[in-house]
């Protein structure tokens, strides 16, 4: 049962900051807003609903249910009534990560994603793509697997401290 209370300014920030630490399912280190999949919070104070607007990585992602749900009960414990939005156009992109968020994936091990190449033409370069270990700091990495355990994800190995790692893949 939705409660009658009206909805202060102090819930609306409780109601937004609540949402926006909901830590993705696959990368608990981040959140849905450091990850840039959150698009918009809108509360209609009257109604004593949220509507909330989220975007995923790509299609398919399975951690949306799970992040749907988080939402859903977020709304709920705070007495409202919750519409949750997915919105495929336009594409995510891992330059909608937050500063804080690539800084994150650094501390828990996982290489953050360099910024994505303008769209157009693949330009050919001959040099290699240097992804820098969150270990130990060496650009001597090889990549292991192109898909690592999750579909934005590959697998690296740094040849300095020989560690094993995550590399956040530019999209």
């Amino acid at each position: 049962m939705v409660s009658t209370m009206a909805v202060d300014s102090g819930t609306k920030h409780a109601v937004v900051q609540a949402i926006s630490a909901i830590p993705d399912p696959e990368i608990p280190v981040i959140s849905i807003a450091d990850l840039g999949i959150l698009r918009e919070v809108v509360l209609d104070e009257d109604a004593r609903t949220v509507t909330v607007t989220i975007t995923p990585t790509y299609s398919g992602c399975p951690a949306m249910e799970l992040i749907r749900s988080r939402i859903e009960h977020e709304a709920s414990v705070r007495g409202l009534a919750v519409e949750v939005r997915t919105q495929l156009s336009p594409a995510w992109t891992t330059d909608w990560m937050t500063e804080q968020g690539k800084e994150a994936l650094h501390r828990f091990g996982i290489a953050p994603p360099g910024p994505v190449r303008a769209a157009g033409p693949v330009p050919l370069q001959l040099r290699r793509h240097v992804v820098v270990c969150p270990h130990c700091g060496s650009d001597d990495t090889t990549e292991i697997a192109h898909f690592g355990s999750t579909a934005c994800k590959a697998l690296r190995r740094c040849n300095a401290c020989r560690e094993p790692f995550d590399e956040f893949k530019a999209m």
